[in-house]
């Protein structure tokens, strides 16, 4: 009797009272290691209310938070072989694919969209980390120069969020061939004399950094993000020598020149809109009219009888 008093009803009550609940619900903090509610993180953009830490930001989420009412045309990207070279490591390059595209939703690591920043019409491509760790393919680059040459043929803006960890090593050299590919699009945007502004997020390392994440008229990032080529760790092993406190860190670039400003993800919408006027020399925004509440109705005194 006690066996199945002890054992067996807990074991049936533990399992009828069993609630599922989201894999996401928390987020630890990587910072502090706080645990913090995912709404609230997902609320904030992103980012730990107490720690202000950013964290890494979906493509699609991102284009919400930049566009007019949430809204943008998709950027049609053209079509390239999923795998060229027959690739394979531990897994089938199709198959990491595969996965890549069930886990975010999208085509490959770069979603486009065009629409309005403030009012003024824009083209904004957006590099998401989750796929593949943002690495940069012929489909990731021909999205970035589908997205530079429809700012040309629009005369608009293009600004561009980057975060990779470099070249997608399974294309050999055809992921390599995207570095001078996205170089010559840039060139074009500025001989058509339109701004291209890049929004360094964490990280942004590899070929990315070695072409289009460094050729822009502005260089904004994120606070904390790390930005360079190689990696701090492979840096130290071949210098033989302990890198400063903060090495290529957003913060530690600006202050020796390599980034033009560090911005909050709270202010950067703002920002982009102020920068894309001034460089399109187009007039400041008007303020948005407060509508007033209605006047009160004031009854007249009864006359005295």
């Amino acid at each position: 009797m006690n066996w199945i008093s002890n054992v067996v009803r807990p074991k049936i009550r533990s399992f009828l009272n069993r609630r599922e609940s989201p894999e996401n619900l928390w987020i630890k903090c990587p910072e502090t290691g706080q645990l913090v509610f995912f709404k609230d993180v997902e609320s904030n953009h992103f980012v730990i209310p107490s720690s202000n830490y950013h964290m890494r930001m979906g493509a699609t989420a991102r284009l919400k938070s930049i566009f007019d009412d949430s809204t943008w045309e998709e950027i049609a990207v053209p079509s390239v072989a999923a795998d060229p070279l027959k690739f394979r490591d531990e897994r089938r390059y199709a198959d990491r694919l595969k996965d890549a595209r069930t886990k975010t939703g999208m085509a490959d690591a770069v979603k486009v969209g065009a629409g309005t920043l403030d009012g003024l019409p824009v083209v904004v491509g957006v590099q998401d980390f989750d796929f593949m760790g943002g690495s940069l393919g012929m489909a990731a680059g021909e999205a970035v120069v589908a997205g530079l040459e429809t700012a040309v043929k629009r005369g608009t803006p293009f600004i561009m969020f980057a975060a990779s960890g470099g070249a997608r090593m399974q294309e050999g050299i055809l992921s390599l061939m995207q570095l001078p590919r996205t170089t010559v699009a840039v060139e074009m945007l500025r001989d058509a004399g339109k701004p291209y502004i890049v929004v360094l997020t964490n990280p942004t390392t590899g070929g990315v950094t070695a072409s289009y994440a460094m050729l822009g008229d502005v260089h904004i990032a994120e606070p904390g993000a790390l930005i360079g080529f190689a990696g701090p760790r492979v840096i130290e092993q071949t210098i033989r020598e302990k890198l400063p406190e903060g090495f290529q860190k957003s913060e530690y670039l600006r202050d020796h020149g390599m980034v033009d400003m560090v911005v909050h993800r709270h202010e950067l919408r703002p920002t982009l809109a102020s920068l894309c006027r001034i460089l399109m020399r187009q007039p400041s925004a008007p303020p948005h009219a407060i509508a007033l509440p209605p006047p009160a109705v004031v009854e007249a005194p009864a006359a005295p009888a």
